[in-house]
């Protein structure tokens, strides 16, 4: 049905008038149209060679030890007999963004693996070994070692995406091999309540399981996305795809190959954002800001003097309206560093630095 509907859609262009082609005969008219559309080939197989699957080896975690075992002789013969499980294999996708062999893909593609291969599409596989992960914004760094330059590709800004730009994807769905499929961005800024750095592309590109962690290329063939999660009622593709975004990744997976982890920075609050009329009863619209609903004992903002009810509308001059906005500007920013808040407090503005802190396992803010 697909197909039908396909050739009806072209069909359908052939009678829009196109310029230049005015009284032009109905077959140039279709040529015309259909030249329009973009052709993928060219990209696709410039940057398939880049693009790897990921193939995980994970050890299934056997029985617990028995209570009345626990520190006997016994206890580790029941480990050795049947505390392990059988190996369970996954795979996924990612891609090669320096010829020394560094790969970039999901966190959860190689979660607690055992052993990782790394498949080029020329078929030559690799063993691979993990730099680095965060599991704040699923992402994670590999190496592989090969005796000559691997293809590599380029990272591209998504800062500048619009809704309705071209896009390409290329991974491993369903295990099957390096594929593409194309289509838009369908909106950008997508907080799907993954975890607090939410900020994905959603595209219609169809994306299945095995995609994860494949790149999503513009027309440039630059990563301006990692292809992450999917809205599918079926498991597989409805259409609905989410990716992490090139402006969030880089400067991960920079912090990644530097040390092996992100340190964010931590101001010990939690906060909330502030409705229309409450920031106009408070204040001026225009300052509505994000209110401090509470401060931990101890943290970076007690000791700066900050209080529950304080409204923080600017980080370093900077405008901030939304709690995510603050959470993510000050998670950017080295712990260590200090910064400056303008706050509103009983209406009254004034500006408090803050020595940021080192974000914990589990923060609010």
């Amino acid at each position: 049905m697909s197909s039908v509907l396909t050739r009806r859609g072209l069909a359908a262009l052939a009678l829009v008038p196109v310029a230049g082609c005015a009284g032009a005969p109905p077959a140039q008219a279709q040529r015309s149209a259909v030249a329009a559309l973009p052709d993928f080939a060219d990209l696709a197989e410039r940057v398939l060679p880049a693009v790897v699957n990921i193939a995980v080896t994970t050890e299934q975690r056997g029985a617990e030890v028995p209570a009345e075992l626990r520190g006997t002789p016994f206890e580790r013969y029941f480990r050795e007999r049947r505390g392990r499980g059988p190996q369970v294999q996954g795979a996924g996708s990612g891609f090669i963004i320096d010829p020394s062999g560094l790969v970039v893909t999901n966190n959860h593609v190689i979660g607690n693996a055992t052993r990782v291969v790394v498949s080029l599409q020329d078929g030559q596989e690799y063993q691979a070994r993990v730099v680095g992960a965060d599991e704040l914004t699923d992402l994670a760094v590999l190496r592989v070692e090969a005796a000559r330059p691997l293809p590599a590709v380029p990272w591209g800004g998504s800062g500048g995406l619009r809704v309705g730009n071209w896009v390409l994807a290329a991974g491993n769905p369903f295990g099957l091999g390096g594929s593409v499929t194309s289509g838009i961005v369908s909106a950008r800024g997508r907080d799907i309540g993954a975890g607090p750095f939410d900020d994905f592309i959603q595209t219609d590109a169809p994306i299945n399981p095995g995609n994860s962690g494949g790149p999503l290329f513009n027309m440039a063939g630059e990563v301006i996305g990692i292809n992450t999660a999917i809205y599918s009622p079926s498991g597989a593709s409805a259409g609905i795809g989410f990716a992490v975004p090139s402006d969030l990744a880089r400067p991960v997976v920079d912090q990644l190959l530097r040390g092996g982890r992100v340190e964010r920075g931590w101001l010990g609050v939690s906060v909330q954002d502030l409705p229309p009329e409450e920031g106009a009863r408070r204040a001026q619209p225009a300052a509505r800001g994000v209110l401090i609903a509470g401060v931990e004992r101890g943290s970076p903002a007690a000791r700066a003097g900050l209080r529950a009810g304080d409204q923080v509308v600017a980080i370093n001059g900077d405008r901030v309206e939304t709690s995510r906005v603050l959470v993510r500007n000050i998670a950017a920013v080295a712990p260590g560093q200090t910064v400056r808040l303008s706050i509103l407090r009983d209406g009254r503005p004034a500006e408090i630095p803050v020595q940021v802190g080192r974000r914990p396992q589990t923060p609010q803010g």
